[in-house]
């Protein structure tokens, strides 16, 4: 037993060891400030940061739509995306956005032959200009924060909560209860958005900030230049 309990506080001390220095487990003061200024603190540390994984599932004027992307800033993105059941890949490499879509996203928007055609190949295009430029915010980190935070009524800094064992700044939106929750320790990076009006809710999380990331073109993409209509 002795051994045991030895074991287990060299594994503590080995753990604590692993993980960032003391500085980054004091609060970093997000929860004394104002919700307006937390807000801002979060979308500046989403922009500044190398990269991060972004995931989760909304309704968005009752349609389903589920993402989960890693990005990385000056890199790229890669991950899926679906929108009322229909699945896409994503991987955008420098300024060229790739899109392989499910048999049931090829048929909806291409139509059964083309379906055929293009089953399990990628498409390319410009990620700035042309047909796939909508998908481009998804593959920026600060445009994505920014664009699901956006739109929200009056603000209100809740405090110092735990959501999901890691510690908090809760910022709530008045109008329709959401809230934004807010690194309380180290950098104040976006941990989660949840909520929303009816029609307009769900939940987005946000992890595994500045970590190690590469992005690769996929083998043999289809131009979708060459389609028309």
């Amino acid at each position: 037993m002795r051994a045991l309990v030895l074991g287990l506080v060299l594994a503590a001390v080995l753990l604590a060891g692993c993980g960032s220095s003391g500085e980054s487990a004091k609060s970093n003061g997000e929860e004394s400030k104002p919700a307006a200024q937390v807000l801002a603190d979060a979308k500046a540390a989403a922009s500044n940061a190398s990269s991060a994984h972004v995931s989760g599932s909304i309704q968005s004027k009752g349609t389903p739509i589920t993402l989960d992307l890693t990005t990385a800033r000056a890199k790229g993105a890669k991950g899926s995306m679906s929108t009322s059941g229909l699945k896409f890949d994503l991987v955008r490499v420098g300024d060229t956005l790739y899109i392989r879509g499910s048999d049931e996203f090829l048929k909806h928007f291409a139509g059964g032959v083309a379906a055929q055609l293009l089953h399990d190949k990628w498409l390319k295009a410009s990620a700035t200009h042309g047909r796939l430029k909508s998908l481009a915010p998804l593959t920026n980190l600060g445009a994505l924060f920014a664009g699901v935070s956006a739109q929200h009524g009056k603000l209100v800094n809740d405090g110092k909560k735990t959501y999901k064992g890691d510690d908090v700044v809760v910022i709530r939106d008045t109008s329709d209860n959401s809230r934004l929750y807010v690194a309380a320790t180290g950098k104040p990076y976006p941990v989660a958005i949840v909520g929303g009006k009816k029609g307009e809710s769900g939940t987005i999380t946000f992890d595994d900030w500045n970590k190690s990331v590469s992005f690769t073109a996929p083998d043999g993409a289809i131009d979708i230049s060459q389609f028309g209509g």
